[in-house]
């Protein structure tokens, strides 16, 4: 097996820095008690400036007195832990978020798939840049020697375990990740390197250290399984986003959403699905407006989603101001994208129907948008139904209609008068006897009449008779 380590030397920072439409602002994660508040962690502007993690907030505001502040909040760390889980979980299917800051996955099983380990690395920091997380990637036959490596230098790879016990003897102590403070005091005692350490005397090792160190040593060398706790994908999306400020207008929100779809359609791609429904929350203060988005079939489309909840969300009426976003989607279906063919041509700027048919029902309404179903009625009048607009095997039950000569695209509302004296007769009649049930009986003889002009016709007149035509429709 060969274990690829995804370090995030700084996800809080970058969990808050991806939702700002500015990044590049000076800013920095604020913890510890109201008396006592110091920098968690600063970007590279407010790094420039002076600050950095670990100052008093008062030296800050000394140094730098406005740049914007956030509280660092560890649970907020641990959920984005997890939805990188989830996003490398689409690259294999062995993957743990069991140490902090980091992503583990076993990536020999994908070369088949995604091809050589270059290639799956330029894919992976393609994807997390995209995704706006600061990362170092390398390489190893064991988990733990790829967390190691990933400190060390990024970019670092090695596929074969005598190479691996090599480059880990040369590390430093207190670079190995050993446990508790042990890597601290093995440097005070003037052992500098693990291959001095795996030659002391195993139970000295034992009597002073105890036995966390020597499974370590044994773990990183591949000397015994490291237990890991793999990722299992959720069956729901829920993404919340606090915005830095009261937001009262729709264009405010359209870049946060942009970020919350985005990840939405990242766990799509992960399950191999779509949604069909989701809920986008405006969190006000102590109150909320949902704003409901559905689809008539399954969709996992980034433009689109983000197109069709743009148009939900500029007509709902801002009374108070926003002070925080949720999606919410618990309905996750499968997902089967349109058949298409090999060679299909279609213009840069047309849509195709189900997401023409989204955008329609987005911006106008979800009754807007409808389809016409036949019924069992021959009286043309009342041959067609009006019908949801679902996708094809969620329509409702419709009547299936019997087959009847051709009728005309264009029929209109009420019958008038023909009047041409040069008609043609092209074919009928077609005897049609209706409606004595409903009081609106129909006894008429339908004829196609080509006119002096070349139109066809679709006319009817009383039965057994061929004058008093009466216009009830016409050809293409």
């Amino acid at each position: 097996m060969l274990w690829a380590c995804i370090l995030l030397p700084q996800l809080a920072l970058d969990a808050v820095l991806r939702r700002l439409p500015d990044p590049l602002a000076p800013l920095a994660l604020v913890g510890g008690p109201a008396q006592l508040r110091t920098l968690h962690a600063v970007n590279p502007a407010a790094a420039a400036a002076g600050l950095s993690a670990g100052m008093r907030l008062t030296a800050a505001h000394a140094l730098l007195p406005d740049f914007a502040m956030v509280d660092y909040d560890p649970q907020a760390e641990v959920h984005w832990q997890r939805f990188l889980a989830a996003w490398a979980y689409r690259h294999s299917s062995l993957v743990s978020a069991q140490w902090p800051g980091c992503i583990v996955l076993e990536v020999r099983a994908s070369f088949g798939l995604l091809g050589p380990w270059p290639r799956i690395e330029a894919r992976l920091r393609e994807e997390l840049a995209a995704l706006g997380f600061t990362h170092r990637i390398a390489m190893a036959p064991m988990p733990r020697a790829a967390r190691v490596f990933a400190g060390l230098r990024d970019g670092l790879a090695v596929d074969h375990p005598a190479a691996m016990q090599g480059l880990l003897d040369r590390v430093p102590v207190r670079r190995a990740l050993l446990p508790g403070d042990a890597g601290e005091r093995l440097h005070r005692m003037g052992i500098r390197e693990l291959r001095v350490v795996r030659a002391l005397p195993t139970d000295s090792m034992r009597r002073r250290f105890g036995l966390p160190l020597l499974e370590h040593l044994d773990r990183l060398y591949g000397g015994a399984d490291d237990p890991l706790a793999y990722y299992a994908a959720p069956d729901h999306f829920d993404s919340r986003v606090e915005l830095e400020c009261e937001v009262e207008s729709h264009t405010a929100l359209l870049f946060p959403l942009r970020r919350m779809i985005g990840d939405l359609c990242t766990c799509l791609s992960i399950r191999d699905g779509g949604v069909q429904r989701f809920v986008l929350r405006l969190e006000h203060e102590a109150a909320h407006t949902d704003v409901e988005v559905g689809l008539l079939a399954p969709e996992r489309d980034h433009s689109m989603l983000f197109e069709l909840t743009r148009g939900r969300l500029e007509r709902v009426q801002l009374d108070r101001p926003v002070l925080a976003m949720r999606l919410l989607a618990r309905d996750l279906p499968p997902f089967v994208p349109a058949t298409r063919d090999l060679f299909d041509v279609r213009m840069q700027q047309s849509l195709p129907w189900p997401q023409l048919r989204e955008r329609l029902r987005a911006r106008l309404g979800d009754t807007a948008v409808y389809r016409i179903a036949p019924t069992c009625d021959p009286r043309p009048e009342r041959a067609w139904q009006r019908a949801d607009g679902r996708a094809e095997g969620e329509t409702a039950r419709i009547d299936r209609a019997p087959i009847r000569p051709p009728r005309p695209l264009w029929l209109l509302s009420k019958p008038i008068p023909l009047r041409d004296p040069r008609l043609r007769i092209v074919s009928g009649p077609e005897r049609l006897e209706s409606g004595w049930w409903d009081g609106d009986e129909a006894r008429r003889d339908y004829y196609v009449l080509e006119t002096s002009q070349g139109q066809k016709a679709w006319a009817f007149a009383p039965p057994g008779e061929q004058g008093g035509w009466m216009l009830h429709g016409w050809f293409a």
